[in-house]
């Protein structure tokens, strides 16, 4: 049964990629039943933004469909609670009123709760889906009173009511409103300081499900704040584009961090999801900046960018869920430090995670580099905007963006050469076995799609130009270029990625034909990797996780603040010979010690204060609502 119920979601996927893409084309539609649920009915729109993530959502369903049909485990199985997640991530971004949103909001969380919780035996697993309900129910808290705040002063549910009333609310209205349905998002998204689920919940979940939960669930979030800020509060206040400047550019840069130094395959993906997430948010709040100025090309060019970015990570970050799940499947860990060797037990596998993380590092031809490009165009117009504290503001961005760039590409040097590369570690490294045949259709066509994304940029900007042209109000150029080069704000820039392609693919094939003209022997003599005199090489002489971030820690102790520990156990006789050592590095996490911390401390401060309140005294308990009533007459 669970197997068939796949098999459904598989096929949803795909009729809601096509759905998706015929919105993003232009074909919307309005479905409303008055009767189906209280307070404005189900409503439920089709315009090319809510097309887009739902052709995300599609895509993303089927890879991860197939994924969970090769690998399935019947023990920890929740087929059910799979369909409807994938029913509510297709619902949200069509609902057109707040009630038919929440609900639909609600199922996802719900749902994909309930697949965090997939190991219920596990305590860190117990504590993942603890964190995630928390936060995720304080969101929809948030999401809950801003919407009732609207639905107060517009008299209206639906949200299209909401644009045309936003400019005519009261400027505290709108500032109380946003702040609680920024808050509401940001929190789903992933931003940080409220990040602090994400690390937790997409390891504990099985890797199909995490693939969703990074590669579209996190996005919805980021939906949710464009349409807030574009639309249902529209236009932002330069005030708010600041504010998601910059915290689009702490946690690009606070993610990537975070994902150099930890050794959980699944956990460093999910960090660098929040680093993903935070370079979208750079190009939203420059669009939302460049809007306010009165630059309506500028914003158009930078929510672009961040639209390109939402569709290229969906991709790759899918694609490396599904390719960590073939390891912790094949190896039985998702600690790196007991892989290693891989390559040559899983090759489908290493070859699609390769690709996967130069796509994430942003490397040419692929499509993470083509959404960075233009993120960094958009924001280098910046002196068009003539307010030196506006600029400044960019500056910082930008310099954010580059060192986050830089950092990424150290990141996946390091997720894919210590996982695949060298001799393995463990005895489960060493035994390994590739993934099954769904699951490697389905990484195979992601890293596809990642390819065609960064080839054809000619062919992608110009259909997000329709998408995002509506939501700024600019229309978008009559010509981004020609077929083979990308141009952009008048030939500010340009940029052929097919020209890149061929440049590598020459130099890469120059030396082998050089040979080949030199007359050299093509005869291959085969040997072992020079071992530094050593007669036989082990794993102990690789460069293990920990090792490769040690620099990092170091360079960027204000931020880890490292605890070092080191542990010999020296022969009784002489400790000359050592027998043992270990060594540990922990990092600590800022958030957790300066934020959730000292907040928790003084709840449960508050909680032994109030429970003193009950102490069974009905003299006490008739004390209390004498004292209530005589506040309420004296309020009155």
């Amino acid at each position: 049964m669970a197997g068939l119920l796949y098999i459904v979601a598989f096929v949803a996927g795909v009729a809601g990629a096509g759905l998706g893409v015929a919105g993003v084309l232009d074909a919307t539609w309005s479905l409303r039943v008055e009767a189906a649920i209280p307070l404005g009915g189900l409503e439920l729109t089709m315009d090319p933004l809510a097309g887009l993530f739902l052709a995300l959502v599609g895509v993303s369903t089927a890879a991860a469909s197939l994924c969970a049909i090769g690998s399935r485990d019947p023990a920890h199985d929740d087929a059910g609670a799979y369909l409807a997640f994938v029913a509510a991530l297709g619902a949200v971004p069509l609902a057109a009123n707040a009630m038919t949103f929440l609900i639909a909001w609600e199922i996802m969380s719900v749902a994909s709760w309930m697949l965090v919780l997939d190991r219920r035996d596990d305590a860190e697993t117990r504590r993942a889906a603890w964190v995630y309900a928390v936060m995720t129910h304080a969101g929809l808290a948030c999401l809950l009173a801003g919407m009732l705040l609207l639905q107060v002063h517009t008299g209206s549910v639906r949200f299209a009511d909401w644009s045309a009333a936003a400019p005519a609310l009261p400027a505290s209205v709108r500032g109380v409103a946003g702040l609680l349905l920024a808050l509401g998002f940001a929190g789903k998204a992933g931003v940080i300081p409220l990040h602090v689920w994400l690390p937790l919940a997409h390891p504990a979940a099985p890797s199909h499900v995490s693939a969703l939960m990074s590669g579209v669930m996190i996005k919805l979030g980021v939906y949710g704040l464009i349409r807030v800020g574009f639309e249902w509060l529209g236009p932002a206040p330069a005030a708010w584009g600041v504010v998601i400047l910059l915290a689009g550019a702490v946690s690009a840069l606070v993610g990537i961090l975070d994902a150099l130094v930890d050794h959980d395959l699944k956990r460093l993906l999910a960090f660098s999801s929040i680093e993903n997430v935070g370079i979208i948010l750079i190009g939203v709040g420059g669009a939302m900046l460049f809007r306010q100025a009165g630059l309506e090309a500028l914003a158009l060019l930078a929510l672009v960018a961040a639209l390109y970015h939402v569709v290229n990570h969906a991709m790759f970050k899918s694609l490396l869920f599904l390719g960590a799940g073939a390891v912790v499947h094949g190896v039985g860990t998702r600690n790196m430090e007991a892989m290693g060797g891989l390559i040559k037990r899983m090759p489908w596998t290493a070859g699609g995670f390769l690709l996967g993380c130069m796509a994430i590092a942003g490397l040419p031809p692929l499509n993470g580099f083509v959404s960075e490009w233009l993120t960094f165009q958009a924001l280098l117009q910046n002196v068009r905007i003539e307010e030196p504290s506006l600029n400044l503001v960019f500056v910082l961005a930008i310099a954010a963006l580059a060192l986050t760039a830089g950092l990424g590409a150290a990141c996946f040097v390091k997720a894919f050469g210590i996982t695949f590369l060298a001799l393995p570690r463990s005895e489960a490294a060493a035994h390994a076995h590739e993934a099954g045949l769904a699951t490697r259709v389905g990484m195979v066509g992601l890293a596809v799609i990642c390819v065609l994304l960064g080839l054809g940029p000619t062919v992608v900007v110009p259909v997000l130009g329709a998408v995002a042209g509506p939501v700024v109000g600019a229309a978008a150029p009559e010509t981004w270029g020609d077929l083979a080069t990308l141009s952009v704000s008048e030939s500010f820039a340009r940029l052929s990625t097919l020209a890149i392609a061929a440049t590598l693919v020459l130099g890469l094939a120059l030396p082998f034909v050089a040979l080949v003209l030199a007359g050299v022997s093509r005869r291959r003599r085969l040997y072992e990797t020079w071992g530094c005199g050593r007669m036989l090489q082990t794993a102990r002489m690789e460069y293990t996780a920990t090792a490769f971030a040690d620099p990092f820690k170091r360079v960027f102790r204000f931020f880890y603040r490292p605890v070092k520990r080191l542990e010999l156990d020296v022969h009784p006789a002489s400790r000359l010979f050592v027998q043992r050592i270990a060594y540990t590095n922990p990092a600590a996490s800022i958030f957790e010690d300066w934020l959730y911390r000292p907040v928790l401390t003084a709840l449960r401060s508050l909680i032994t204060l109030v429970q003193h309140l009950q102490s069974g005294s009905a003299t006490a308990y008739l004390t209390y609502i004498f004292a209530a009533l005589l506040v309420l007459l004296a309020l009155r």
